[in-house]
């Protein structure tokens, strides 16, 4: 499993450009003058199970915003946050009860400026051990695992589009199983893929 954090680490310190709902999506006109709130996801990647899997959450129907989508745990950066890291821990440990020092973070990579105005730094960490897994409830409707190496194959990734506020918007996914991850979430995960390459 030392070569899978070797893979990441070497990964995390490839240069590279951050990433965007806009990348697939170059005519899209931002609101003037829009403010970008920082947040942290955890791209949690457990050893616990065998073979290396990243750990995701499928949010809640009930949820307003982004219903049944699904996601990295994680959320805007508070007040009472060191930074962006120390959200994405805050957060996972709330939405999946993951303890907040049982993640070993590798690094981070370059963030993701959201269509809802959030600039994202997805956290990379890597977790030894099981944990007891504790959907936060009204919030997430499940937590799962995908096999990491299903998602570091860039040709596992397809862009699609749909129709959203009246235009077409294109995105990625990678899809396993009943799950179908799509929007940043893939976005994010492709950038890790194109990095993890070399």
């Amino acid at each position: 499993m030392s070569e899978t954090v070797a893979s990441l680490r070497a990964a995390l310190l490839r240069p590279g450009p951050g990433s965007s709902d806009f990348d697939l999506n170059p005519g899209i006109v931002l609101p003037e003058g829009r403010k970008l709130r920082p947040a942290g996801v955890l791209v949690p990647v457990t050893l616990a199970y065998g073979v290396p899997r990243v750990i995701l959450t499928k949010r809640s129907s009930a949820l307003k915003h982004h219903p049944g989508q699904i996601a990295f745990p994680g959320g805007k950066q508070d007040e009472g946050d060191a930074d962006v890291i120390a959200a994405a821990l805050r957060e996972a440990q709330e939405e999946i009860g993951l303890p907040s020092d049982l993640p070993q973070v590798l690094g981070t990579l370059p963030a993701h400026e959201t269509v809802t105005s959030f600039m994202v730094t997805p956290v990379v960490a890597v977790i030894e051990r099981g944990f007891d897994i504790r959907p936060e409830p009204g919030e997430v409707e499940e937590v799962f695992s995908v096999p990491l190496s299903h998602l570091m194959i860039p040709a596992n990734y397809s862009v699609q589009s749909r129709r959203w506020r009246g235009q077409w918007r294109r995105y990625y996914t990678v899809p396993w199983g009943p799950y179908y991850i799509w929007g940043a979430t893939a976005r994010m995960l492709r950038g890790l893929a194109a990095r993890m390459q070399g």
